[in-house]
């Protein structure tokens, strides 16, 4: 008996989750339903027989573009955006990540389905499973960012950041190379503010800087700009 392909929905509206689930389970597949990034991740964790996913963009707790990035950091997993976005720079964006078909609200189970089926077809029917070959995985970045579980890493090391020098870290990140003035560091990473004061940002700084030197010594991605702020260091490693 041929096992039905395993198809992974995250979707955080109930009623088309179901839907989905059972347009699926209909047309022969074996699907497995999430409402969350963070759900979706420990889900792939313990299956690696899945052989597509679904991925909703607006979802509650990330987006389905930086689960892409999540997912396709350990798996060649064939991937389908399902979103209400209907511009094209999201469309772009979305393949660009690497989503191999992006189905645009509202639309038919019977159309996903078949979308579904497509996409399996040009990936030979057989999605690979588990973590992609080494030889082809790009090698991590210096700095890494996990904007689902609000960690960094350091050339491999975790970093022990507080909340606040997290959102800092994560902030420079997003825009490697730009200056960004204490004040808009402030206002990406203080809930209030206008209640803290800018030479607060420098005594985060600092403390950042002395956790990566700690994790990888002699490697100083953050510049400062006497007078203006700070960046990361766009050219670098």
């Amino acid at each position: 008996m041929t096992q039905k392909p395993h198809i992974l929905v995250v979707e955080d509206e109930p009623t088309i989750l179901d839907n989905l689930l059972y347009s699926l389970e209909t047309e022969g597949f074996e699907p497995h339903g999430c409402s969350t990034g963070a759900e979706a991740l420990a889900l792939l964790e313990t299956r690696p027989d899945v052989a597509l996913a679904v991925l909703d963009i607006g979802l509650p707790d990330t987006t389905g573009f930086e689960l892409c990035k999540a997912v396709r950091a350990t798996r060649a997993l064939p991937l389908i955006f399902l979103t209400a976005r209907a511009s094209e720079l999201d469309r772009v964006l979305g393949l660009e990540l690497g989503a191999d078909d992006y189905v645009v609200k509202p639309f038919s189970p019977r159309e996903l389905c078949a979308r579904v089926k497509a996409v399996l077809r040009r990936c030979g029917d057989k999605a690979p499973a588990g973590p992609a070959p080494p030889e082809t995985s790009p090698p991590p970045p210096p700095l890494a960012i996990d904007a689902l579980r609000k960690r960094a890493s350091y050339f491999g090391t975790p970093l022990a950041l507080s909340s606040t020098e997290y959102k800092i870290l994560a902030a420079l990140a997003r825009q490697p190379g730009r200056v960004f003035s204490r004040a808009q560091l402030m206002e990406a990473a203080w809930e209030e503010p206008e209640a803290a004061m800018e030479r607060t940002v420098d005594t985060h700084i600092k403390s950042i800087r002395s956790k990566l030197e700690s994790a990888h010594p002699g490697a100083d991605p953050l510049i400062t700009h006497r007078g203006l702020g700070y960046s990361l260091r766009e050219d670098w490693p």
